[in-house]
């Protein structure tokens, strides 16, 4: 991905910390996103005894993972830490019945766990953030016991495409976060040694009265441009009235559409083969998938 579409981890990181109280108010596209990531679960065979949640946020998605696996151990993990502050806020209402959930604060890039030593890796709309797919792929790899479970969701291109539209032919930056096609995130997995992904998405239309809500949406989820190619001062008033102008052309049934492309996937890490060895001397391991997963 060129580095004008990356996201700037400080930045990111940041927008995170800062949107932990204001996130739940705001979230509805995450729980969506979510909740039907959860209802695939039943179609998945698989009996987890520790779970990651990567990219936990305020812990709703982790909270779903406790109600599906109650004997598993859930791992909640945010780049953000006041993120894990507000799930373990939420979490102490229930203090009484229930031990709070492990937290690590870490980057999904460099995750803070040995090889091997999970069951399963569950991430909900947060892979989108990451510098280096390849690199967050491998270390999910690297951390999944053999025959464990990636299960995922993520953005794709298409996503706040009325926005970036509302922006065109403005000026040479980036206004919009971009976001990785589904059919590159595949090829990674299997770049990365997992086994028989399944990919699809859809897509999710929220509606606005107004522009403003919408970027106010943006920033209360932390979601706010910060790509490296992001403009560095503030826009002029002519040019936000000239954006203000382009996205009312969108209007629709007297609303303002914002379209989410979600990209679901799961993949599996293979037991390893035995290596072999060539005349030449040379080794051969070979990887082969589950047939009955999928």
């Amino acid at each position: 991905m060129p580095e004008v579409f990356q996201p700037e981890k400080r930045l990111m990181r940041r927008a995170f910390e800062r949107a932990a109280d204001s996130y739940d108010a705001a979230a509805v596209l995450q729980r969506e996103v979510c909740d039907r990531m959860a209802e695939r679960l039943d179609y998945i065979k698989h009996q987890p005894h520790r779970v990651l949640d990567a990219g936990s946020g305020t812990g709703y998605g982790s909270g779903l993972l406790r109600t599906t696996y109650p004997k598993a151990q859930v791992l909640e993990l945010d780049i953000a830490h006041s993120m894990l502050l507000a799930a373990r806020r939420k979490q102490g209402l229930l203090k009484r019945w229930l031990a709070p959930a492990p937290a690590l604060c870490a980057d999904i890039e460099r995750l803070p766990l040995q090889a091997d030593s999970v069951d399963m890796i569950w991430s909900n709309l947060a892979i989108q953030w990451v510098t280096d797919l390849d690199q967050a792929f491998a270390e999910f790899h690297r951390v999944l016991r053999p025959e464990g479970l990636l299960m995922f969701s993520t953005l794709g291109p298409d996503t706040l495409r009325e926005l970036r539209q509302a922006f065109a032919g403005l000026d040479g930056h980036t206004h919009v976060n971009r976001f990785i096609d589904m059919h590159d995130i595949g090829d990674g997995l299997v770049r990365n040694g997992f086994a028989t992904p399944v990919m699809d998405m859809e897509y999710l239309t929220l509606t606005y009265d107004d522009v403003r809500a919408v970027m106010q949406d943006l920033k209360a989820i932390g979601a706010h441009n910060v790509t490296h190619g992001r403009p560095q001062g503030l826009m002029g008033k002519q040019r936000w009235q000239q954006v203000l102008r382009n996205y009312e052309q969108l209007r629709q049934d007297g609303k303002l559409p914002a379209t989410y492309e979600v990209v679901y996937g799961h993949a599996w890490k293979p037991q390893p083969r035995p290596a072999r060895q060539l005349p030449d001397g040379r080794q051969v391991i070979d990887f082969h998938p589950r047939g009955s997963r999928g």
